[in-house]
């Protein structure tokens, strides 16, 4: 028993003689390509949301009062300048211009008497064949007769106008609004319906864009507010709620005269040509503009950038061939496919090109 132990320790120790320790592996360092940041000058782009508004409103109002006797138009639906919106029963103003034409007749009438009793008054009175006294009062009944004349005449034009006004057009190009007055319905001034309807103009369509007053003295490289901002925006875009772009471009209209005191914000207004009235008012729109002229801007490609729950970063490249993480605050994309970048970079610095590589902080890699 004795001797097959010890036969066996012999094995055992013939076996463990025979292993060797094995080297242990250096893994091969990760492989990335540097790019130096960059400065570029940037003219800075920003998208606004915002919603359409017409370019102006016109009321309808009549101006006489009377029973609606027809609607002229459908809700909702174009109409031309001069096309005849609504109707206003007119027996009542055809009765008061009949007398107003009849007793323009009378007054004229009454005018050719009296300059005939003047003119026949003048040459008697040079004679001495009637008194002075005669001759002013047939001179005082001649320009009277005249004033009524005038009077009458005007009298006249009023009545015409009342019956035009009974018949109710368009007064701009546009989409018309529903009315709350039906046929039958008693309108006009100091009535309940003193107001029918309103026609909003959207050949052109009015847009907000709102800029915060620290930006805006930035962006523009003013020191104070100014209420023409023509030259502060430029290369006008406007995107539809499906995402597509609209083809005609914007313009800078005005700058509204109040500040936005909740938000601070400057409102400028921009407008857009809808010639086919494809765009609606009220419609969502987002504006995408150019403000102010180009600044130097530090840049990076776009595919440098990681982004994890909202928090932007890139792996920044030392000198020594180490790679750290780096938290940066991002501007807008570039065309280029780059992006801008607000802080956390500086010009100097070098960034792995692919910011998407699985690195650790301070981990040492190989250069491409």
């Amino acid at each position: 028993m004795k001797t097959k132990v010890i036969s066996l320790l012999v094995v055992l120790f013939a076996a463990n003689s025979c292993i060797r320790p094995s080297k242990q592996r250096v893994p091969e360092p990760i492989v990335v390509e540097p790019v130096t940041v960059a400065v570029e000058d940037v003219v800075t782009r920003q998208s606004f949301i915002s919603t359409l508004s017409p370019n102006y409103v016109a009321i309808v109002q009549p101006r006489v009062a009377g029973y609606l006797s027809a609607k002229l138009f459908e809700n909702g639906m174009p109409v031309k300048r001069g096309q005849t919106i609504f109707k206003i029963e007119n027996r009542r103003q055809n009765a008061d211009m009949i007398a107003a034409r009849a007793a323009f007749e009378s007054a004229k009438a009454q005018a050719v008497e009296a300059a005939n009793n003047y003119n026949r008054a003048v040459p008697l009175a040079a004679i001495d064949a009637i008194s002075q006294a005669q001759l002013d009062q047939y001179t005082a009944q001649y320009r009277a007769a005249q004033e009524s004349v005038r009077s009458a005449e005007q009298n006249l034009r009023n009545a015409e106008l009342d019956v035009e006004y009974t018949t109710i057009k368009a007064s701009i190009n546009g989409i018309i609004s529903t009315s709350e007055a039906y046929v039958g319905d008693y309108v006009g001034p100091g009535t309940k319906f003193s107001t029918l309807t309103k026609i909003e103009n959207i050949d052109t369509l009015c847009a907000d864009v709102a800029i915060p007053i620290s930006q805006y003295l930035a962006l523009s490289g003013r020191k104070a507010f100014t209420y023409n901002n023509k030259d502060l925006l430029s290369d006008i875009e406007l995107y539809l709620a499906d995402g597509t772009r609209y083809p005609m471009r914007g313009s800078y209209s005005f700058t509204k005269s109040a500040v936005a005191a909740n938000e601070g914000t400057i409102i400028i207004v921009v407008t857009f040509p809808n010639p086919d009235y494809r765009l609606k008012s009220g419609q969502f729109a987002r504006v995408k503009t150019n403000i102010g002229t180009s600044q130097p801007k530090i840049t990076v490609p776009a595919s440098s950038i990681n982004e994890i729950q909202g928090v932007n970063s890139v792996w920044v490249v030392d000198s020594d061939s180490t790679v750290h993480y780096r938290e940066v605050a991002v501007g807008q994309m570039l065309d280029s496919g780059r992006r801008v970048i607000l802080s956390g970079l500086q010009p100097t610095e070098r960034v792995v090109r692919n910011g998407g590589v699985k690195l650790s902080n301070g981990q040492r890699v190989k250069l491409l």
